[in-house]
């Protein structure tokens, strides 16, 4: 009793302890990944700031990209009513210079001025090396027509002049650094996101200009690119960028995959250490089962073993004691005794062996055990047998370890009831199985000994070994496939407990 109650204590202390480990460990290891995900999130937001502060650099460079466009279309307009006036008769004198002085300067605008057949009048910031080869005069002007409107230059009687020009080479350096930088601004949003997942998408937050840290295979997958966007709308509220053209963009982006897995990194370690503390408890539970089986094995053979040298002596001296003037009555108990240690030698060479079972009358082997018991106790013990179907149940079992069964739970019962009460057997006849309920009107057990009550080395008696529950447990369930445990118990009024056997 004793040793299980220590060991009982050291259960719970240890459980607790165990507890408050995981606990702690759960608790750092929830705070460390509460840290890094905060750290996680204040890169994203740095990220986020510097995006919009590089969306705002975008769309002042692009205001001023459309400024200098249209200073040189004002600079061909003026260029072009310079012309104009030239053509003009009633043009003084006076005002010619000044018309020259506006041609002239502009020294950077590539300009042809053709009639309406489009023949070239005069050309203007080309090649000089080329200004007589036709071929390239013609490219030019196919390439200034698809540029831009041409001028028109109305001459006097109705005729008209046209004045085709292109970007100029400083504004054509200017667009290329200008689509480099948009360019690079969508590379950066793509693939300098600090490994979050992120959508780039127009001003209808539905067609996908750029994306990065997501699903490849999914490019393709219009859904599964308006489920994200709206997945990381809950996380996130979306940058809203203006690069000046027109229209604005939006920026969605959500918690990385790392952070994603950080969040479930505790729970993840808390299963973990849960599988390997059971796979712990499950090997050493069966090496602590097989250790007994050996020892409750080696010690069944061993007691056989040592019975057998003096009961052959027993028997070769009853045979003696017949020959002689002995009282019949002293050979006969004589004979049963020995015959019992024979049957309690047979029964310990069966443990660790595959018993034969056979079906057999269960009222009838309770019946003989009941009887063996009933000459050894006091005749303030009364017993019963009732069988509620009111006819005969057969079950496989193997009589000599069954009876060794009943006879230990009687004798329990007995001490329970200090030797004076009732003990009722009752046998149900099931489908299946047979259940027989042993009940006595003794001290009754604890329900929190109602499994306890079977291990090796319980006993709530001065003397003993507490090893007969433990026995009958092994016998009815690793011998005969049944089950034993208690049905019932209350203190002081008694306790019933349930064999179950296959039919």
């Amino acid at each position: 009793m004793n040793i299980y109650s220590q060991k009982q204590t050291w259960k719970i202390a240890l459980s607790v302890a165990a507890l408050v480990i995981v606990a702690i460990s759960l608790w750092y290891t929830n705070t460390l990944v509460g840290k890094i995900a905060q750290d996680e999130r204040k890169k994203v937001k740095l990220w986020a700031e510097a995006i919009q502060r590089k969306a705002v650099l975008v769309k002042y460079t692009n205001e001023l990209f459309n400024k200098l466009k249209t200073e040189e279309r004002k600079k061909v307009e003026l260029w072009a009513n310079g012309t104009k006036q030239l053509a003009n008769p009633s043009l003084k004198m006076s005002d010619v210079s000044f018309i020259f002085e506006v041609i002239k300067n502009n020294e950077t605008v590539p300009v042809i001025l053709t009639d309406d057949k489009k023949n070239i009048i005069s050309i203007r910031n080309l090649d000089s090396a080329k200004a007589n080869n036709k071929e390239y005069l013609k490219n030019e002007l196919d390439i200034m027509s698809l540029q831009h409107e041409p001028i028109v230059i109305d001459i006097f009687k109705k005729q008209k002049n046209y004045l085709y020009y292109k970007d100029s080479k400083l504004f054509s350096e200017l667009k290329n650094v200008f689509d480099g930088l948009i360019n690079s601004f969508i590379s950066e949003i793509v693939v300098n996101s600090a490994s979050i997942p992120v959508i780039l998408t127009d001003s209808t937050k539905t067609d996908v200009i750029a994306f990065g840290n997501l699903d490849s295979l999914q490019t393709n997958n219009q859904t599964y690119f308006q489920e994200t966007i709206n997945t990381m709308t809950t996380q996130n509220q979306p940058i809203e960028i203006d690069l000046g053209e027109g229209g604005k963009n939006y920026i969605f982006y959500q918690d990385s995959f790392l952070l994603t897995q950080l969040k479930y990194y505790p729970f993840v370690q808390f299963a973990i250490i849960g599988l390997f503390l059971l796979i712990a408890y499950v090997l050493f539970s069966t090496a602590r089962k097989a250790e007994q089986n050996q020892v409750w094995v080696g010690m069944s053979k061993e007691t056989a073993h040592q019975l057998g040298t003096p009961l052959s002596s027993l028997m070769a001296w009853l045979e003696i004691l017949k020959s002689k003037s002995i009282e019949p009555e002293i050979i006969t108990e004589l004979e049963k005794d020995i015959k019992r240690l024979e049957t309690i030698t047979e029964r310990f060479s069966k443990i660790g062996s595959v018993p034969k079972l056979e079906n057999e009358n269960v009222i009838k082997v309770l019946e003989n055990a009941v009887n063996y018991i009933k000459s050894r106790v006091s005749k303030n013990v009364e017993f019963k047998i009732n069988s509620l179907s009111g006819k005969e149940i057969y079950a496989t079992m193997n009589i000599p370890l069954f009876e060794w069964v009943i006879e230990n739970l009687a004798r329990n019962s007995v001490d329970a009831m200090d030797g004076r009460g009732s003990i009722t057997i009752d046998v149900l006849d099931q489908t299946e199985s047979v259940y027989i309920d042993i009940t006595d009107t003794g001290k009754g057990i604890s329900k929190s000994n109602f499994k306890t009550i079977f291990e090796p080395g319980y006993t709530t008696k001065q003397r003993g070994w507490g090893l007969g529950l433990s026995l009958s447990k092994r016998i009815i369930e690793n011998y005969h496939s049944g089950k034993i445990f208690v049905k019932h118990s209350e203190i002081n009024k008694g306790t019933t407990i349930r064999i179950t056997l296959n039919k």
